[in-house]
């Protein structure tokens, strides 16, 4: 007997023959490297794929970033869909409504309590706005585009005749210093200037898309005559009224009507700076925006507590860290903070929802902006181009005036947040409006196609026709 060799070889492979060890040659591959199998049989290993790594399977190692550009490419992908701005209008407006009920709710206790009200006075009126706004907004989604340009005038002569009632003595009421609203009975008033942001919407992109079709927007007396004059009646009798920050919401509107129609840029700066000058002189004549504009950025009450509100309002952010206290449990609406449910409504989310809470509104006002410049940007309609471009400017410009003032970065203007804050007759024009960007999302010929589709008559047609055409043996 032959003694056994312990001593495993540098290279190659053995198989055991009636005691001894027989070295097996190895089977050289491409790479070099042989491998031992079942029963001692030399097994050739695959080569490497380039880039990839010599350990485990050889299968190819994706390249850096891959993951990243896959996430990428699909959502991209889900954007170009044709659903996908009227899925994203409609659901970051519910959103926000029913996140503003929350929070008026929130922030409307104390203030009910003080005037001694139910609890729950402020909102159930929301509650109520809601409801009439959400039927609104399904109206106004299904309306055709036809109907919606047909409601332009009466809407304006509605707006306008409202507007001069309320400077009529005895008949228009004063608020906060601002006289612009009417009493409807009971617990009910109207602002009849918040109907005029859509009044101007509607008919000026009717307007325009007219002029266009006639191919007249090339002539300046054109493109301003009549919008900037009816502009200017409805910003004189706001103004009447001392309602400054509505003022600015109307004049966004009217620069990004022009915008859209094209203006030149001499003309737009010409405008711009007519504005300007003109909003310069109802600022520095007046006492109260004067102290309003000083109190940008501040962080001392001031010598008379003219920065009460602005300061108590980044208190009210700065104290509610990253996720806030919780619903609920503001300190600052406590009587700290003026008009916690409605200007402010913000300040007060940030204390009790936190960083979180507020960003998240922040993204859900821009998923909408985004949307509603899509629906503008891939229409043909120039009335629907128009129309969904001023919807989405007022609602946008209205968003960054609110937030930049409790902010501290713009001065308090009086507005308040889109669908978020407590207020009727600012939530039902804009409930309104929404449904108009949801009707014009629904009118592009590709997201017309993907709703038919979807219907279960027209899906059992195309089951039908299918089956129809599959050839005669097949079973």
């Amino acid at each position: 007997m032959f003694p056994v060799a312990r001593r495993r070889p540098l290279a190659g492979a053995w198989r055991a023959l009636g005691g001894l060890l027989v070295p097996v040659p190895a089977l050289a591959g491409p790479a070099g490297v042989a491998l031992r199998g079942r029963g001692g049989a030399a097994v050739r290993r695959l080569p490497a794929a380039r880039g990839g790594s010599a350990k485990g399977s050889g299968a190819p190692r994706p390249p850096r970033g891959s993951g990243i550009r896959r996430l990428y490419e699909q959502a991209r992908r889900a954007w170009d869909r044709p659903l996908t701005a009227y899925y994203v209008i409609l659901g970051s407006s519910l959103f926000i409504t029913v996140l503003g009920l929350v929070m008026v709710y929130s922030a409307s206790i104390i203030k009910a309590l003080e005037l001694s009200l139910p609890a729950t006075y402020f909102f159930r009126k929301q509650f109520l706005a809601a409801v009439i706004g959400a039927v609104l907004l399904l109206l106004a989604s299904r309306m055709p585009v036809k109907l919606h340009r047909a409601l332009s005038y009466p809407l304006l002569v509605g707006a306008v005749f409202l507007m001069v009632l309320v400077q009529v003595p005895g008949i228009g009421h004063s608020v906060n210093g601002n006289q612009n609203w009417l009493y409807l009975g009971g617990p009910f008033q109207l602002q009849p200037s918040e109907f005029g942001k859509l009044a101007l919407i509607l008919w000026g992109a009717d307007l325009l898309a007219r002029k266009q079709d006639k191919r007249l927007l090339t002539q300046w007396k054109h493109l301003l005559v009549p919008l900037v004059p009816v502009t200017f009646l409805l910003l004189g009798l706001i103004m009447l009224g001392g309602d400054m920050g509505t003022a600015i919401i109307l004049t966004a509107i009217l620069f990004g009507l022009l915008w859209l129609a094209g203006a030149p840029t001499r003309l737009f700066a010409g405008v711009l700076a007519v504005a300007a000058f003109v909003g310069f002189v109802l600022i520095r004549t007046n006492e109260n925006r004067m102290s309003r504009l000083f109190c940008v950025g501040a962080i001392d009450l001031g010598p008379k507590g003219e920065c009460w509100q602005a300061v108590h309002g980044i208190y009210a952010l700065a104290s509610g860290g990253w996720f806030g206290s919780g619903l609920g449990a503001s300190v600052e609406k406590w009587g700290q903070l003026p008009e916690p449910h409605t200007d402010f409504i913000f300040a007060i989310a940030g204390e009790e929802l936190g960083l979180a809470g507020t960003l998240s509104v922040l993204a859900l006002f821009a998923a909408l902006g985004y949307a509603g410049i899509r629906v503008a940007g891939r229409t043909e309609d120039p009335f629907v181009r128009y129309a969904a471009g001023g919807v989405t400017t007022w609602i946008t410009a209205q968003a960054v005036v609110n937030i930049g003032a409790v902010l501290g970065l713009l001065p308090i203007a009086g507005v308040p947040l889109p669908l978020f804050s407590y207020g009727g007759s600012a939530l039902l024009p804009t409930m309104f409006a929404v449904g108009l960007l949801i009707a014009f999302a629904r009118e592009d010929p590709a997201a017309k196609a993907a709703l038919a589709m979807r219907r279960p008559g027209v899906r059992w047609k195309t089951m039908r026709r299918r089956v129809k055409q599959r050839p005669s043996g097949e079973r």
